[in-house]
């Protein structure tokens, strides 16, 4: 998990994460990857699992996505940098 959330922090970093079900849902640009927390509320889960599937985006439910952020209370983000989303979903399917 800590290489996990190296990488999202490199992408907070560099302006490649899309932090919030509302700034998911309307961000135009190509998304590679959803990360969501095991513990979002139903119409949060159902938008994002729409976004996933209209998008055809990878999907991924982890625990404790706010301390993977370091953003509080975060439930859902969005990974538009692809090489990046490729190492967390290696990583997701390794664990």
């Amino acid at each position: 998990m800590k290489e996990i959330k190296g990488i999202i922090n490199i992408c907070h970093k560099a302006g490649y994460l899309i932090i919030g079900g509302e700034n998911i849902l309307n961000h135009t640009q190509k998304l590679y990857l959803v990360l969501l927390s095991k513990d979002a509320g139903k119409s949060l889960q159902r938008e994002m699992n729409f976004v996933a599937s209209e998008r055809k985006i990878p999907i991924f439910q982890t625990e404790n996505l706010d301390k993977l952020t370091s953003i509080p209370n975060c439930k859902a983000v969005a990974i538009k940098n692809k090489a990046l989303s490729d190492e967390i979903i290696e990583l997701l399917k390794g664990e």
